[in-house]
């Protein structure tokens, strides 16, 4: 009888426990629903401690996914007002919230798909020859490492039409040709990364320039200007651009002249030195989709999907961004009202469809051969593909905390309108590494900081068309402060992208290419940003930058 008593007493106690416990839970993410616009943390230096946290686990155990998830974990937590309830429901919320929200938003969905879909493609052409026999063309000529590195620069410079495709296609493309050189993962991902985003942020027509001009556009609205058009004061940057321009000039004097220094060339020893270029610590898990057998390998199967990708991209611009209501657009116009994401799905599912038709027609693959090979490849992006989620995900937390907010705040105050470039260059770096976006730090940016520096203008009395170059240079800072921050960056949408079609293990990527990006920061600073600031003439600044990196690159490196 004792023990039936005893056992009733300790199944009641536990069944009270667990309903303490579940009223814990529900009240605790109650707080942290509620708290989210209210929390005390926002727009303070907590708000930077989430992106902060998250990449310094990144980089101390070289493994992003805990990381990631324990920087949006912490985020939440300070989102629920820190108390000790919100820190038991933080991961729940963490999930439950941010993540099913970065899934569910269009645009992330759009970027899923077309990395899944450019996967298999992937897969169909590696297994139907179409890559080898790209390969085989290429290494006629890329039979060197330099020469390798060149056509992977080249390849980099021509799809500047969208930083997304560039990486997919490039990385995936150059790997095989890179790996029998014995160029290293690492160096692939930079070659990759470091042509992408500064070629798409400069270029006269691209996907990001549409999103550029339209900020302008709109900041120019709200203060008393009247001079040349958004897209002339965008080609107005370019020279200004000077951390883009260096970062491709880098890469094109480290290829030539076979010159590395830090990590990467420790990476660039042992990857000469390798019989395989892939670790079981690599962000893909190399599992090689071999061609099949006693079939023709024809580059033809690989090069046909490629193209029908860039020109069903180049035509879906074109038609999303064609009113047919105007008498007059001009291609800049239309590319800049264009639906990207759309364009982008139309290319990746084109070049799967064609792949798959060249495949099965030739008899080289059967339709379930076919199918099978396309699921191998999309299969290799899903881990890319989760660190890309936790990515946006944090990003969504940092939003809320207001980061951006408290990072602007710092440029406030009495400041002369020279130093401004110089000061928001480093406002934007720090946005886009803190919050993994370089696109996030543009929007957050360009309608604060044009008004900011027009105003300081006026009350300087700059405001002549003599001193507009500060406005050019100002809004040039922005562009690329915020490619030099995502280059630093772990949890970049493009610096994952780049580690995944290169095949490369994201911590190694992000610690070889971060002493290339100060290298080339360190000269757009010094050289560029301050003298253009100060009225030199920005070519001239740009020259005298150029020359000074090559020099300086070719007293720090060493060949491998």
């Amino acid at each position: 009888m004792l023990q039936f008593y005893a056992l009733k007493s300790w199944e009641y106690m536990n069944q009270k426990i667990l309903n303490s416990l579940l009223m814990l839970l529900i009240s605790g993410m109650a707080m942290a629903a509620e708290s989210q616009t209210t929390s005390p943390y926002a727009a303070t230096i907590w708000s930077i401690f989430p992106p902060l946290l998250a990449i310094a686990i990144a980089l101390l155990f070289r493994n992003v996914i805990p990381a990631l998830f324990f920087g949006l974990t912490f985020g939440v937590w300070l989102v629920a007002g820190g108390s000790w309830q919100a820190a038991m429901t933080a991961p729940l919320q963490a999930f439950e919230l941010y993540v099913v929200n970065a899934l569910a938003d269009k645009d992330h969905a759009s970027v899923i798909l077309f990395s899944l879909m450019i996967g298999g493609m992937v897969g169909i052409v590696s297994r139907n020859g179409g890559m080898v026999g790209i390969v085989n063309i290429i290494i006629q000529w890329a039979n060197t490492t330099k020469r390798a590195s060149i056509a992977t620069i080249g390849m980099g410079m021509s799809i500047f039409f969208d930083d997304y495709a560039n990486t997919l296609v490039v990385g995936n493309t150059m790997r095989p040709i890179t790996d029998k050189m014995k160029i290293s993962r690492q160096k692939l991902a930079y070659l990759v990364d470091s042509t992408a985003a500064p070629i798409a942020c400069i270029a006269l027509i691209t996907t990001w320039v549409g999103f550029e001009v339209g900020l302008i556009d709109d900041a120019l609205k709200g203060i008393d200007y009247d001079g040349i058009g958004a897209y002339a004061i965008f080609l107005q940057t370019i020279p200004y651009s000077f951390y883009p321009i260096l970062a491709l000039l880098l890469t094109i004097y480290i290829a030539s002249t076979s010159l590395d220094f830090g990590p990467m060339y420790h990476a660039e020893v042992a990857a000469r030195n390798a019989t395989q270029m892939s670790s079981e610590d690599d962000l893909i898990i190399d599992e090689e989709i071999e061609p099949v057998k006693n079939k023709p390998y024809r580059a033809v199967n690989a090069i046909v999907p490629i193209l029908f990708l860039i020109g069903t991209v180049m035509a879906g611009l074109f038609i999303t961004g064609y009113d047919p209501k105007l008498e007059q657009q001009s291609l800049k116009d239309i590319i800049g009202n264009s639906n990207s994401y759309q364009a982008l799905l139309w290319g990746s599912m084109a070049s799967v469809l064609v792949a798959a038709l060249l495949s099965i027609s030739q008899g080289i693959l059967t339709l379930k051969q076919t199918i099978n090979a396309w699921y191998k490849g999309l299969k290799a992006m899903m881990l890319a593909m989760t660190i890309l989620l936790l990515a946006w995900s944090l990003s969504a937390v940092t939003e809320t905390l207001q980061t951006s907010d408290y990072l602007t705040s710092l440029i406030e105050g009495s400041l002369s309108v020279h130093w401004l470039p110089l000061t928001i260059f480093l406002v934007a770096a720090l946005t886009a590494f803190a919050t993994g976006s370089s696109w996030g730090a543009m929007g957050i940016l360009i309608p604060l900081v044009i008004p900011i520096t027009w105003s300081l203008m006026d009350s300087q009395s700059m405001s002549g068309t003599e001193h507009h170059y500060i406005l050019y240079a100002t809004i040039a800072s922005i562009l690329a402060g915020a490619v030099w921050g995502d280059h630093c960056s772990p949890i970049s949408d493009t610096t994952i992208l780049s580690s995944m079609a290169s095949g490369c293990d994201h911590i190694e990527h992000v610690r070889t290419q971060i002493p290339y990006a100060f290298f080339a920061g360190g000269f757009a600073l010094i050289m560029g940003i301050i003298p253009a600031s100060f009225g030199l003439n920005p070519w001239l600044s740009l020259l005298i930058a150029a020359l000074g990196m090559f020099i300086g690159l070719k007293v720090v490196g060493k060949k491998v």
